[in-house]
């Protein structure tokens, strides 16, 4: 995979996963500017220096929470999280605008976005709000 789809953790020093406070399932770490570029007004949240989480779970309405056990819901993102969403228009791939449907839809948008990948045009630790590459993902819808 191309570097954009590797996470590199905000430090080596925190855990790589734990648990949210709300369902206390274990979720993987995102990078702190993978936060600033999903929540709402980033200026007006506090954001630690601490590790970050993001939480997959469809009725949890946690988005992102934080080692101290902080969290920033649904309706403090300014994306539509999938994993999150019962609509069919929400992005799977963020960075080439692909939705559920249209993956569901084309098989072959799926090796699109894996060329791309491995060109190096992709921008999955920003763009996706998992801070992953979405490519795992496609197999999900």
């Amino acid at each position: 995979m191309n570097q954009c789809c590797s996470n590199n953790e905000t430090s080596s020093h925190y855990p790589k996963s734990h648990h949210c406070p709300i369902n206390r399932q274990s979720y993987i770490s995102v990078k702190r500017s993978t936060l600033l570029h999903h929540i709402k007004q980033p200026w007006l949240n506090a954001l630690t220096e601490q590790a970050y989480y993001f939480c997959t779970d469809p009725k949890c309405d946690v988005v992102y929470f934080g080692l101290d056990n902080t969290t920033i819901p649904k309706n403090n993102v300014r994306t539509t999280i999938w994993q999150k969403s019962q609509s069919e228009e929400a992005n799977i791939c963020y960075c080439f605008g692909v939705t559920k449907k249209l993956a569901a839809d084309d098989a072959g948008i799926k090796q699109f976005v894996i060329e791309q990948t491995k060109s190096g045009t992709c921008a999955c630790e920003t763009r996706n709000p998992s801070g992953h590459c979405c490519l795992k993902d496609f197999s999900k819808v």
